[in-house]
């Protein structure tokens, strides 16, 4: 919070979703989601699968655009045009800029495999964000250095373990020094082994006060790591709130069955 004048001045949020709506033909998949992600605020989206928790956060970045709804990225509203089912970007150049601040981590790891992880990790601050090559060599080697991984810079993804993978696409996303991170499901296609490695740096990023968005179905991760919790079921938040509110003093009916499942997987 910044002071101005006497009086207190609350800083925008990072992320403020507004009444969300997305479908998919006949499936309504979100149903009218609204909230924020405050700076240093770690966000975990939890609930069952077809809950709408990977689209919402699609939706953040527009990979999928909403048929309703608002989405903000430091105050800034994301320009939309158009009716459902054919609403589209209404401004190419602010979706480039706004994306350029939006590190995403998704389920599969999408390094490009004709590139050493170091050139992986330098795409898009040389390409995209037009910066300079020394400056960014070194931030991309330091990125490496960071998640774990400063020795494969000059391998190939096929030469790392999928856990490795996964921390040079984390390390990827952070070399664009992003406002926030969002991160789907980022270890779902990995060995438990291998698990505990990714969410050790994603820990380590939070303890950083980083801004994140994060999907995942590890409910002792989701505890540990968040200010907030939202549980969605049915594309709609059914409970949110601090990990001790939703996971020590469940309201819902139905998140104390998902939680219940949870802990006997």
């Amino acid at each position: 919070m910044a002071q101005t004048a006497g009086a207190i001045v609350e800083k925008l949020p990072v992320v403020a979703i507004r009444d969300l709506h997305k479908s998919f033909g006949a499936l309504e998949v979100l149903k009218g989601i609204s909230f924020t992600a405050r700076e240093g605020e770690v966000i975990s989206l939890i609930g069952s699968s077809g809950s709408g928790k990977s689209t919402l956060l699609r939706c953040i970045n527009m990979l999928e655009v909403p048929d309703k709804g608002v989405v903000a990225i430091d105050g800034e509203e994301i320009k939309l045009r158009g009716e459902a089912p054919r609403r589209h970007i209404g401004d190419e150049n602010q979706i480039r800029r706004i994306r350029s601040e939006l590190g995403m981590v998704f389920q599969s790891f999408n390094l490009w495999a004709h590139l050493t992880i170091l050139e992986n990790v330098m795409e898009a601050p040389l390409i995209v964000q037009k910066r300079a090559r020394p400056e960014v060599e070194a931030e991309a080697r330091a990125m490496l250095t960071k998640v774990g991984i400063g020795e494969k810079a000059d391998s190939y993804p096929s030469q790392l373990s999928g856990g490795q993978q996964q921390r040079a696409a984390i390390a990827r996303a952070l070399c664009i020094n992003p406002r926030v991170m969002l991160f789907d499901e980022p270890t779902s296609a990995l060995d438990p082994e291998l698990e505990v490695e990714v969410l050790r740096v994603i820990k380590i990023l939070a303890d950083e006060g980083r801004t994140m968005v994060l999907v995942t179905h590890d409910m002792e991760f989701a505890r540990s790591v968040s200010d907030r919790v939202i549980f969605l079921h049915q594309g709609l938040i059914e409970e949110e709130g601090t990990p001790e509110e939703v996971f020590g003093a469940t309201k819902s009916a139905r998140l104390k069955q998902f939680l219940n499942a949870a802990n006997h997987e």
